[in-house]
């Protein structure tokens, strides 16, 4: 069985927009962008975040990027949580909110599995936004392209 293939990222103005199909219900879909243990699978090397909850902070780690401070803006279980990180400096312990994007994670339940939907906003804030929104825009095509092969089974 092969992997679901989906669209690429865009770029509309200052956000960053990409739409997956992933064939996985979406109390699955749901656990893996929101529990640090299934985040770790297939998005940050590293998650702390607890708990699930709005103004809930914490931090994404990766080993070549940094860590990136990260608190829960909105939360709708199962259907979307927005998270706001300080894209321009990795090495901050403190999210700098006028310096930092949001991104949000929207899931709708369709007949073969969910459609997940990320939207990221903000970039016109940042030091260098052409370059971190082209940056993201490639991060998202294989950041979700890693979710599906992990709940899809390939990866």
């Amino acid at each position: 069985m092969s992997m679901t293939a989906n669209d690429q990222s865009v770029i509309d103005g200052f956000t960053v927009r990409r739409t997956i199909h992933i064939n996985a219900a979406i109390d699955k879909v749901w656990a893996a962008i929101t529990q640090p243990e299934h985040l770790a699978q297939w998005f940050p090397e590293r998650a702390t975040l607890e708990p699930l909850a709005v103004g809930a902070t914490g931090a994404f780690d990766w080993s070549d990027h940094g860590s990136f401070p990260v608190v829960i803006e909105a939360l709708d279980a199962p259907h979307s949580i927005s998270y706001r990180w300080g894209n321009d400096n990795a090495k901050s312990i403190a999210l700098d909110v006028e310096h930092s994007t949001v991104f949000t994670f929207t899931l709708v339940e369709v007949a073969d599995g969910t459609q997940l939907t990320v939207v990221e906003t903000g970039f016109e804030t940042l030091t260098d936004p052409a370059g971190s929104l082209e940056g993201n825009r490639g991060g998202w095509n294989s950041e979700l392209d890693e979710l599906v092969a992990y709940l899809e089974g390939a990866a």
